[in-house]
């Protein structure tokens, strides 16, 4: 069936998905390759201390990227996108959103970014026995009732933002199994929350004002694969005010950009991985056992399906060498010689890739906000060097690089050299890659493993939800999703694959050695 007829049929299946600067829906035909997208820009705010984006702009958001498909799809096709036969949301795992029993939002968003409940965070790791990162849900809701926050006694629910955009167009306070291991730790043999470590919760929280038990105000958990709802007249009206597109069609869990990531680059079975960058880099890394012990760098969340994945997450990657690609880019205007973007990017890139491999002692933090693996409660995006540096706009290009994965490299040396877990495979997606082998050479290098770009992972995870929710409505109900993506997805795919060299693997550790010893100076730019 070609594409018009799939669309006029209402065969096609759509992923949107709220990443941090850009929300993305995607449109996949039956053979599950993508045959129309629609896109939103969007950022985020810096209100009162607190990293957010209102309701306003996740609403308004939503519309203009879902306007944006249905537009494509008119122009493309000639045909209007009128139903579907099945939709799934994904976003920005962790963070809170709190809402009363009336659905009224308690306090603004708090999302991934804020790194404000380290005390939380440190208490229930220790009371859990299982690290509990700052940017987890239950770390936001037990900081803020130890700062006894006037809304705690009025929480009734609380989710992520791909719960809640879900919970919109369904009406269905549900999650995903990886979204929610993000929330609170999932027990992996009934992949459900852990109910010991919810009892310890409800005893840590008895006393205060609260008031309620953990599991009462979670979103309840959908297996990966199962109707998670289905879209409402009020929904749909959410996301074409036209009318044009209707009710009635089933969503799939909604889940975490992570677990979407992993679905993309089909990096879901033990010993698989990927990397995503963009303003922030985590890298998920599917295990064949437990590690031995409690990593405050590395978070325990699971796939889709649930089983077990070692996370590294860090909450800056590529704002601050944008930043400098942005200045590099008003000097040439200002000179009468403008460059396109892309050709921007792309030159400085290749002069990245002359640098020096340990880029001449230039030391850079792009450090635009808190990170917890490096235990930096803000950011001070900071470049020095020593005056013996040769500083060239190679070596000093080639450090902004290398600060986007340095401090991945850090908590991935946890993982490779005290865990000892084997890598089979390492796929890379996300806006560093849009330029590809001199980042993918440096990636490869810090993580010491040969890592593929897939032709296509560019459709990032709004693809990966769109290929969740063509699982849910797959023919063939014996298949598993590890089945599904191998036989109907990834058979035949292509992508190119980058080996670690030498000379940038004993470049990137001395660069490494030197990040860390001046980490002291960026804890004290953030001290001062």
């Amino acid at each position: 069936m070609n594409g018009t007829e799939t669309i006029k049929n209402g065969k096609g299946v759509i992923g949107i998905e709220f990443g941090s600067t850009r929300i993305k829906a995607v449109l996949i035909g039956e053979d599950n390759t993508p045959i129309a997208a629609g896109v939103h820009d969007w950022q985020n705010s810096l209100a009162d201390g607190i990293w957010t984006y209102s309701l306003d702009d996740i609403h308004g958001g939503l519309r203009a990227c879902f306007t944006d498909l249905m537009k494509n799809v008119r122009e493309q096709f000639g045909a209007e996108l009128t139903s579907a036969a099945g939709i799934g949301i994904s976003a920005m795992m962790h963070g809170y959103l709190a809402f009363d029993e009336n659905g009224e939002l308690l306090t603004p968003f708090r999302t991934w970014r804020n790194s404000i409940t380290g005390q939380a965070a440190a208490e229930l790791t220790e009371a859990l026995g299982f690290n509990i990162p700052e940017r987890w849900s239950a770390a936001h809701l037990y900081q803020a009732i130890l700062n006894k926050e006037e809304h705690i006694p009025r929480v009734a629910f609380i989710t992520t933002l791909a719960g809640y955009v879900h919970m919109l167009l369904t009406g269905e306070k549900v999650i995903g199994t990886g979204d929610a291991s993000g929330m609170f730790p999932i027990d992996p043999s009934t992949g459900s929350y852990d109910e010991k470590m919810l009892a310890k919760f409800d005893e840590l929280t008895a006393a205060t004002c609260f008031g309620s038990k953990l599991s009462d105000v979670l979103p309840k958990i959908v297996k990966v694969g199962e109707c998670a709802g289905t879209l409402t007249a009020v929904g749909a009206k959410l996301l074409d005010p036209t009318g044009t597109f209707g009710a009635g069609v089933p969503l799939c869990p909604p889940e975490g950009d992570a677990q979407t990531g992993m679905v993309a680059t089909n990096s879901i079975t033990p010993k698989t991985g990927n990397v995503s960058a963009g303003t922030s880099i985590f890298s998920m890394i599917v295990l064949e056992k437990n590690l031995s012990a409690v990593h405050r760098e590395i978070d325990i969340v699971t796939t889709p399906d649930g089983d077990p994945v070692a996370m590294v997450h860090c909450n800056n990657c590529t704002t601050d060498l944008d930043a400098w690609v942005n200045l590099f880019g008003g000097l040439l205007e200002r000179a009468g010689a403008p460059m396109p973007k892309g050709k921007l990017y792309d030159t400085l890139y290749a002069l990245a890739d002359e640098g020096a491999p340990d880029c001449s002692g230039i030391i850079s933090y792009n450090y635009y906000a808190g990170e917890q693996v490096t235990e930096l409660p803000e950011g001070r995006p900071m470049v020095f060097r020593s005056p013996e540096s040769v500083f060239t706009v190679q070596n000093l290009m080639r450090s902004l690089v290398c600060s986007t994965v340095a401090t991945l490299k850090i908590g991935m040396d946890i993982l490779t050299a005290e865990e000892k877990v084997k890598l089979d495979r390492i796929y890379a997606h996300g806006g560093l890659f849009k330029t590809p082998v001199p980042s993918q050479k440096i990636l490869a290098a810090a993580l010491g493993s040969d890592v593929t770009l897939m032709k296509t992972a560019g459709e990032g995870g709004a693809w990966g939800i769109a290929l969740l929710a063509a699982f849910m409505v797959r023919e063939d109900r014996s298949e598993d999703l590890k089945g599904f993506l191998n036989a109907h997805v990834f058979a035949g795919a292509e992508g190119s694959t980058v080996s670690p060299e030498v000379a940038d693997i004993e470049g990137i550790e001395t660069y490494i050695k030197a990040y860390k010893a001046g980490l002291a100076a960026e804890r004290a730019a953030v001290g001062a």
